[in-house]
């Protein structure tokens, strides 16, 4: 069973004690989900952070106010990113060029280097390629050639180089109080999840939330990466330290306890869509993007159809891993069509 904590939502530039000495508080985003959870946790020295939300104008000045206000004033002297995402280490860089070290997996501090770094006018010939294969409509491919893309540097500030790596299994403290460290993949590469010995907190980002599943996206830059698959085998082995009356700290949406039952959720949301686009495969050749009606149940949108295109090869990705899938064709457009 799910339970959703009953902590008032912390508005906006404050803060809700979740825990004692631990603050919850969430910062704005544009794009669903519009908020992203930050946790505080008081040092003798000062705080520890976890994760940021973007690099704005806004979320700057609301920063400010909560150094000012909900932290009192006392020095952020540790920054812990659980993932590469924008909205999980956007502020990363502005932390340590105000003193806070950085401690994060070494895969999400390299693709958080590797994202700000790499900016881009156009399209590079990879995604474009990548679209078309995956079954992007071929005025939508067409439109998107000669728009900029999304780059990481918009919204995330410069990350120097130097960080503190976090391993699995590795034991660290802060906040009084000593967590292991453990690995979760599926949704980003080395995501951390933080597991407390001391009492029941696990700090879970966005690979243990209560009541939306991530996205399990494939991208150019790692085109047959098997994302699903990654997702299940973490489901499966953080099952093993779960227990019913852990209170988690997930990236967005709701603090809750229950996490054995959520964790069997998780994955059994992802093999149920991995049983229909086996059954639809069925009755004929489709490329992902045509699997998007079977996956998703409902009409997708242009503002989210680069991830919804994404999730779908990262479906596609796994059935073919596990041969339960196989390529049938090609289409007119250039798309690979699969079949079952």
């Amino acid at each position: 069973m799910i339970r959703s904590e009953t902590h008032t939502i912390p508005p906006e530039g404050t803060a809700q004690e979740i825990a004692p000495g631990v603050l919850w508080l969430q910062m704005p985003l544009p794009f669903k989900p519009d908020t992203v959870n930050i946790y505080a946790f008081r040092d003798a020295e000062g705080w520890t952070v976890v994760d940021t939300g973007l690099d704005t104008r806004r979320g700057r000045a609301l920063w400010q106010d909560i150094l000012q206000g909900p932290l009192a004033g006392a020095p952020v002297t540790r920054l812990i990113a659980t993932h590469h995402h924008i909205d999980h280490i956007g502020l990363a860089g502005w932390f340590q060029s105000r003193g806070a070290e950085l401690w994060t997996s070494r895969t999400a501090w390299l693709m958080a280097r590797m994202g700000v770094l790499d900016l881009q006018d156009r399209p590079t010939p990879q995604a474009l390629a990548f679209w078309r294969r995956a079954g992007m409509p071929a005025e939508l491919l067409e439109e998107r050639s000669h728009e900029r893309p999304f780059n990481s540097a918009d919204v995330c500030a410069p990350l120097p180089p130097g960080y503190r790596r976090l391993r699995e299994g590795q034991t660290i403290a802060f906040g009084d109080r000593r967590w292991i460290v453990r690995m979760g993949n599926g949704h980003a590469p080395e995501h951390v999840t933080l597991w407390s010995v001391d009492d029941d907190l696990v700090i879970g980002g966005d690979q243990m939330l209560a009541t939306i599943s991530p996205n399990l996206g494939v991208y150019p830059t790692e085109p047959d990466a098997d994302t699903v698959g990654d997702w299940l085998e973490s489901c499966a082995r953080l099952a093993e330290f779960a227990t019913p009356d852990q209170l988690v700290l997930p990236g967005h949406k709701l603090p809750y306890r229950g996490l054995p039952t959520r964790l069997r959720q998780l994955a059994e949301n992802q093999r149920a869509a991995l049983e229909r686009v086996v059954t639809a495969l069925k009755s004929g050749p489709l490329s992902a993007v045509d699997c998007f009606q079977v996956l998703y149940r409902r009409q997708i949108g242009k503002p989210e159809f680069g991830l919804a295109l994404a999730e779908a090869v990262g479906h596609i990705n796994h059935l073919h891993a596990t041969g339960r899938v196989w390529q049938a064709g090609t289409s007119e457009g250039g798309a690979v069509l699969w079949g079952a």
